[in-house]
């Protein structure tokens, strides 16, 4: 087999160059080679230099944060266009925020020190061996995933959705956070069947439901013997997704003592079954997800704060049913289709003041009590129309007319708000400033609008 050829590109020579160098030095189906970059000039006439003398399978990139100007002046360049490889950023500090920003420019994945050089090999073979995804295949993945229950048009919430497609390109860990019934482990779903392990298992874990002295035991397995009543070896969970992805729902659960097992493995791809003196190696990507503020739960020192950095590479942050007006009456819809077809019954639609009635309810069990009471009213109500009366939202008393003037009123202003700024901000390219003199506000303000609806402006710069 031939071997893969690696390019690093350095753009600051430090510990972690000389690091990865030894790393590559050791490897004999790896062919590595080197380029150095200088200054600020010239960086992309000698990265095609170096192209022009040899092929390889993966450029890897190597950045200290002060790079990262350089490191974006290369990446969106033609010349890296040209001679578009896998590409992997290796670094020894950079947020979240500018490792979004890389891979929407490309990157494939980000590797951050302290380096593991199995992982990294990992990483480098799957990559070098990534199939893509033809249009109908994607179709076939999105149908198989089921990426027709990702339903919205809330600028919050399709921002948020944006993300997915780049967040599976990579293979680094995911935090989803949102309430109970946002969607979570949709989501999480969607992130696997887009990703390249796709073909492997994807392995759902509540860990809320697990009783503390068997998370060990769930997560690892166990050999024979290893305690009383262990009368045969059991793969863990972790051993059960090899390959592919686990899903740690209601992470914020585990007991701390599990915590601590579960970092190491985040950290090192290792594990011990219980009663076992071997340690094995685990080729699983982690997707964690909560319904709590885990900063809240960082000051009460009920999560520990290394294993929520590990697990807070990337983020997908949900926003509440409430939060998202427009989308009610369309997930409502699908809903009814889903059921009618479900229990054969023949419902044409949702009457205009049950439609009413929805929008002025604040569903504090978001989708899933929306979806609980669709269900309900396709079982109970008379054809062909869901009435209003049909609909028993909460505990079936009606809201007070003022009450749901005002929550109408407010969320027409919000939903207005938001698709403003999104109109204005793609006219402008993402130029706050531009777009805050066409709104005739000023810029802090106009800021400020865009922090409250979580818009991400670099989507919209070109």
């Amino acid at each position: 087999m031939e071997p893969i050829r690696v390019l690093i590109i350095d753009f600051s020579h430090d510990e972690l160059s000389e690091e990865l160098l030894a790393i590559f030095e050791e490897k004999k189906d790896f062919r590595c080679e080197f380029l150095k970059l200088k200054g600020t000039a010239g960086n992309r006439d000698c990265f095609k230099k170096k192209l022009s003398r040899g092929i390889f399978d993966l450029f890897l990139l190597k950045l200290t944060p002060k790079d990262s100007v350089r490191a974006e002046k290369l990446i969106g360049s033609p010349g890296f266009a040209e001679f578009r490889q896998p590409s992997i950023i290796c670094t020894g500090d950079f947020d979240s925020g500018k490792l979004l920003n890389f891979l929407n420019l490309g990157i494939d994945d980000f590797v951050i020190a302290p380096l593991n050089p199995e992982d990294l090999f990992c990483r480098i073979r799957r990559l070098t061996r990534k199939v893509t995804l033809t249009p109908k295949l994607l179709a076939k993945t999105r149908e198989r995933i089921g990426l027709g229950k990702i339903i919205g048009k809330n600028p919050g919430f399709t921002a948020e959705i944006a993300k997915l497609p780049v967040i599976a390109g990579c293979d680094a860990c995911v935090l989803i956070t949102g309430e109970t019934g946002t969607g979570k482990e949709i989501i999480a779903r969607a992130i696997h069947y887009l990703s390249p392990r796709s073909g492997k298992p994807f392995v759902p874990v509540n860990c809320g439901a697990i009783p503390n002295d068997l998370v060990e035991n769930e997560l690892f397995g166990h050999e024979r013997g290893a305690f009383t009543g262990a009368m045969i070896s059991q793969k863990g969970l972790i051993s059960e997704a090899e390959g592919g992805t686990v899903f740690l729902d209601e992470v914020d659960s585990l007991p701390l003592i599990s915590q601590v097992k579960l970092l190491r493995f985040l950290q090192d791809k290792e594990y011990r079954s219980l009663g076992s003196v071997k340690t094995r190696k685990g080729d699983v990507r982690v997707i964690a997800a909560s319904n709590h503020d885990l900063e809240d739960l960082l000051r009460a020192e009920k999560i520990r704060s290394d294993l929520y950095y590990r697990l807070n590479v990337m983020r997908v942050a949900l926003p509440p049913l409430r939060d998202r007006p427009e989308d009610i009456i369309l997930l409502a819809g699908h809903f009814l289709k889903k059921y009618t077809a479900e229990f054969g019954r023949d419902f044409r639609s949702i009457e205009p003041e049950g439609l009413l009635k929805l929008q002025n309810h604040d569903w504090r069990g978001n989708i899933r009590e929306l979806e609980n009471v669709i269900e309900r009213a396709v079982l109970l109500g008379e054809k062909p129309l869901i009435r209003a009366g049909d609909l028993l939202i909460g505990d079936g008393r009606e809201e007070k007319s003022d009450q749901s003037f005002r929550a109408a009123k407010a969320r027409v202003i919000e939903s207005f708000e938001q698709n403003y700024l999104i109109k204005i901000l793609e006219t402008y390219r993402g130029n706050i400033s531009r777009a805050a003199r066409a709104a005739g506000k000023n810029r802090r303000a106009f800021f400020q609008l865009i922090r409250k609806y979580r818009i991400n402006v670099e989507q919209f710069k070109t």
